[in-house]
């Protein structure tokens, strides 16, 4: 699953400010939106889960191309790509031909979590990008919100992601937010869920209609990566079902109550899962190519 080929030093040589440019752009982005740094993690996971991290998520419908972007779970809901846009730009400008989109959005990911709060990690560096999308891999490859405990762990076992790293990474959801239609039937329909916790998320999601509007998968610090998402799931204040799942007397109760206990532990088990994670079959050495513009093969 990982490639012996992807390092932390990659571009040392051909492109030293790609760090820093990458960094800056995020940083920027994150300055005008706090939400875009949440956009920018979901991007790089529904990059990986589909084909591996090749950068496929990016590309735009074409003539020749059916991208994913269309997917039910990436429809109305993955975004951040001119932020992607940008700083490409800025990197081509700087070292033109040298750095890949896929590890773009693997460093943008990392940079946008430090930038919220959160602890960073090492990312290894090589992977090139994929010519072709798969709209039919992510339709089935994406973990859906409406997902029960045994499936979302069959899911992320698909992957080679053991539970304990699949609770590390639902930790994700520390920030961002979600649409009301994800979510309408969990917060009337369903039990384990706090009354009053119910009652706040319904009135910005009625029960006809609103399928747009938004409500945070964390709503106690919605902008901050911390630990509060697991709280929260001991007080039955999640927003997703498969989030609620996580902690619903099964056998990840005890990986949620060591998390909302010890945000080092989470930290530490999210930069790992999160290194494993952009390990997912990457393309590297003279497979795929180094795209100029992240929407488009060259």
């Amino acid at each position: 699953m990982a490639s012996a080929q992807l390092t932390a030093n990659f571009y040392s040589q051909t492109c030293p400010t790609a760090m820093s440019i990458i960094r800056g752009g995020v940083s920027t982005a994150i300055s005008r939106e706090r939400r875009m740094g949440a956009s920018l993690l979901r991007l790089h996971f529904h990059d990986c889960f589909v084909n591996g991290c090749d950068g496929s998520v990016l590309l735009d419908d074409s003539a020749t191309i059916t991208g994913e972007k269309t997917a039910g779970p990436n429809v109305n809901s993955i975004r951040g790509f001119e932020v992607v846009d940008t700083i490409k730009s800025q990197l081509e400008s700087s070292c033109p031909g040298v750095v890949s989109c896929a590890d773009l959005l693997a460093v943008a990911a990392r940079d946008a979590t430090v930038a919220l709060g959160g602890q960073t990690w090492n990312v290894v560096l090589g992977r090139r990008d994929s010519t072709t999308a798969s709209l039919a891999r992510a339709n089935s490859d994406l973990p859906s919100p409406f997902l029960d405990l045994p499936q979302l762990i069959t899911e992320f076992g698909n992957k080679g992601f053991s539970p304990q790293e699949m609770v590390a990474l639902t930790g994700a959801h520390e920030i961002g937010q979600a649409r009301c239609g994800v979510f309408k039937n969990r917060i009337y329909n369903e039990t384990n869920i706090d009354p009053s916790f119910a009652l706040a998320m319904q009135r910005n999601c009625p029960r006809t209609g609103g399928d747009a509007n938004l409500a945070p998968l964390d709503s106690t610090t919605p902008t901050v990566f911390d630990n509060a998402f697991f709280r929260n799931l001991v007080n039955q204040r999640g927003l997703l079902h498969s989030d609620q799942q996580i902690y619903s007397g099964g056998s990840t109760n005890a990986q949620v109550d060591r998390y909302r206990l010890n945000s080092a532990a989470f930290f530490t088990d999210f930069g790992n899962a999160m290194v494993k994670m952009g390990n997912l079959t990457p393309l590297t050495g003279t497979n795929g190519q180094i795209r100029t513009n992240c929407r488009r093969p060259n």
